[in-house]
């Protein structure tokens, strides 16, 4: 992985915050059509303890990782960068089993902003070479 790969770190992490916040208003919204209007500390709680929410936190793990890595000054090994990446990748281009993969393709189907914050996401890994057959964004 070369220097140039990994100063995009920051614009992936950038594209999939935005993807992040985007999939989390969907799937608000989705909750609070059932539990009604909730306050901030009660969408934090169901974010972390509801499985509704489950789902999104694969992203979410994804996120805070890039924000270690970043915050110690950028990554030391290109396998950790490499293995970012390819989760990036795996996070934006599900399998169609899974219960992530379901409810991501839904929210593509029933949000456009989803499907802009992917296609941002995309742009990024598509500026990362390394990406194989089996790891072509759609």
């Amino acid at each position: 992985m070369e220097n140039a790969d990994r100063s995009l770190l920051p614009e992936l992490r950038h594209a999939l915050l935005r993807l992040h916040k985007t999939l989390l208003d969907w799937e608000r919204s989705a909750y609070e059509r059932v539990h009604g209007r909730t306050t901030g500390l009660n969408l934090l709680q169901a974010i972390l303890t509801d499985p509704q929410f489950a789902w999104l936190r694969p992203l979410s793990e994804l996120i805070v990782r890039m924000d270690e890595m970043l915050e110690r000054g950028g990554p030391d090994v290109p396998d950790d960068v490499r293995a970012i990446v390819a989760q990036a990748r795996a996070l934006v281009s599900p399998g169609e089993t899974g219960s992530y993969a379901q409810r991501y393709h839904t929210a593509l189907q029933d949000h456009p902003d989803a499907v802009f914050a992917h296609r941002d996401v995309a742009q990024v890994l598509k500026k990362i070479p390394g990406a194989g057959p089996s790891q072509r964004l759609h």
